[in-house]
């Protein structure tokens, strides 16, 4: 039976390394690990690089056809009937293209999953993060803008919106502005300034929020889901996207006599680690 408890994430995250690094001869996660071998996490988010590490695995699992659907089991929603302690919050559009439980190979209990129509935020969507940090304890907080946005592009388009439509691209027009002029598309830019904007101002909403992030209890992070390759690649703080890619034999190891794998894992949690900034080229868009 699944458990839903802080030690069944950290079991996870735990099998994981174990997993690979015996298949490999050796152990490179954070938890074990070997300091020279373990990817590099930027500042202000080592912390809470575990829930991110889970993540990015599962979204290599969909965009190569690998998934696993962990977590979806009559035994794991019966124990989830006692309570739930999902290890990471996801803020993301409405568009039916994009849901996180399905490009992060996650299943019930896992992840604490609020959507809007261009992920914009109000009271209500702030009190909920703010139930999921405070009672639920999720560690990370990631805002995923999507390729395409409607929301977005009716922002960029400009004009009037019908109804209630309006409050939404009135909540994207501050990303449109502040993309205007700047290579590339503008749709894509204003979808990854939003996605930032909104990570920042969450990032310091009081008072839940921030003083999570200060105690290092909560890192909020921004990401783009590409629609077509299906992958999920993390927003730098100028709006570019580090790709959080690994290599494309990370799931040919085989486990050692004995081990018993996590099943949400794919590869080394020490090769997901939030990236180190770094000066590199923009994708194609951005």
């Amino acid at each position: 039976m699944a458990l839903s408890t802080p030690a069944s994430f950290l079991g996870r995250l735990l099998a994981t390394s174990l997993f690979v690094g015996c298949a490999c001869g050796v152990i490179t996660s954070p938890l074990f690990g070997n300091a020279e071998a373990a990817a590099p996490a930027a500042a202000g988010d080592g912390h809470n690089s575990g829930a991110l590490d889970l993540l990015l695995a599962g979204n290599r699992r969909f965009f190569k056809g690998r998934m696993l659907h962990p977590d979806q089991t009559i035994g794991r929603r019966e124990d989830l009937a006692k309570g739930q302690q999902p290890f990471a919050i996801i803020l993301t559009c409405s568009d039916s293209r994009v849901a996180p439980e399905v490009y992060f190979d996650q299943g019930l209990g896992d992840i604490f999953v609020i959507r809007t129509a261009g992920n914009v935020i109000d009271d209500h969507v702030i009190g909920s993060i703010e139930y999921a940090v405070e009672h639920l304890k999720a560690s990370l907080l990631l805002v995923v803008g999507h390729e395409r946005c409607g929301a977005v592009a009716a922002a960029v388009a400009g004009g009037h919106a019908d109804g209630h439509i309006g409050s939404i691209v009135e909540s994207i027009a501050p990303a449109v502005k502040a993309t205007e002029g700047r290579s590339g598309d503008h749709v894509d830019n204003t979808v990854a300034k939003h996605a930032r904007m909104t990570a920042d101002a969450l990032r310091a909403s009081d008072p839940i929020l921030a003083a999570a992030v200060k105690a290092g209890h909560l890192t909020v992070l921004a990401a783009r889901y590409d629609l077509d390759t299906g992958r999920v690649e993390l927003l730098k703080d100028n709006d570019q996207v580090e790709s959080a890619a690994a290599p494309e034999d990370e799931a040919k190891a085989a486990p050692a006599a004995g081990a018993h794998p996590d099943p949400h894992a794919a590869a080394p949690a020490a090769a997901h680690a939030v990236p180190a900034p770094a000066e590199h080229t923009p994708a194609a868009g951005h």
